[in-house]
């Protein structure tokens, strides 16, 4: 099997943002979607609108986000949409919270390990092509955030997260968590609907992953810990399962003494499953050529 492709450049600016979407060749057509996270209330490591306000424009893009299934200031449209006027979102960009109204859009996941269908914000339909756009850093609960979480839980609507979380029980977010699943059926259930939205897109997207900020919480958290390792990069791709490999290798393989902190959040949450469950799914290839660009 041909490996996968992963570009990779160590400077973090604006610039190279658009400079490596660029050298990966694949050009983002008609209208595009541009899947991040905005951020909640009081974290620090998210990525800034200004940062990404040049490969957004390259793009001619809408900035994309659903809400959540927790607790705090993005998890109802009227919250978000005040939240995401705050930080800047509205202010640069065409912005669509694209579960701000139902009924959801139901994919159907094909030989799914735990999940039979996905629900994601009905909008997506609006969109020709998407560049999903992540903030590499650890996660509570996955272990890791890049790509695959972006295409699932990211892009799932309030109750879809619910949905992911409890892997197929429940779509109220307000019960899941008195009764989560083994921690594997969830890592599952994410790669489960990452597949359904990178079939719905299928050679009309590209993943970019940007390592900086690495903290071992998510952007999701209110109260995260600083960063415990130097920023290393960005990487960019056609293939989420290699490119958060490629991220995750970058990070076991550094010589930033802050890595065991990030690879002990990684390990207790067994985060590499959600990586090894998409490859068996058929998503993308955990074998990849890394490419430096610099």
């Amino acid at each position: 099997m041909e490996k996968s492709k992963v570009l990779f450049t160590k400077e973090i600016t604006p610039e190279s943002l658009v400079n490596i979407y660029e050298k990966l060749g694949v050009k983002l057509e008609g209208k595009v979607a541009v899947k991040l996270h905005s951020g909640e209330a009081g974290n620090q490591n998210y990525l800034r609108p200004d940062f990404v306000k040049k490969i957004v424009e390259k793009l001619d893009g809408t900035v994309v986000e659903c809400n959540t299934a927790y607790g705090g200031e993005r998890n109802t449209t009227e919250k978000h949409k005040k939240l995401i006027e705050e930080h800047g979102w509205s202010k640069y960009f065409k912005f669509d919270l694209m579960d701000e109204e139902g009924p959801d859009k139901v994919l159907e996941v094909k030989n799914g390990k735990v999940l039979k269908e996905n629900y994601v914000g009905k909008n997506i339909d609006k969109y020709n092509s998407m560049l999903v756009l992540s903030h590499f850093k650890g996660h509570p609960m996955g272990g890791y955030g890049g790509a695959l979480k972006q295409l699932s839980i990211g892009c799932s609507s309030s109750e879809g997260k619910a949905w992911i979380h409890s892997a197929g029980q429940s779509k109220d977010q307000y019960k899941i968590w008195d009764n989560l699943p083994e921690q594997d059926k969830f890592l599952e259930a994410m790669a489960d609907a990452a597949s359904t939205v990178d079939e719905m897109f299928k050679g009309k997207i590209v993943y970019i992953n940007v390592m900086k900020n690495l903290s071992v919480d998510c952007d999701c958290c209110s109260v995260a810990e600083d960063p415990c390792m130097e920023d290393i990069g960005i990487l960019a791709s056609t293939d989420p399962v290699a490119i958060d490999q490629a991220c995750i290798d970058l990070v076991y393989n550094s010589n930033d003494k802050g890595k065991e902190h990030f690879i002990e959040r990684v390990e207790t949450r067994n985060g590499i499953h959600t990586i090894e469950a998409a490859e068996e799914l058929g998503i993308g290839s955990r074998k990849y050529e890394l490419i430096n660009i610099d």
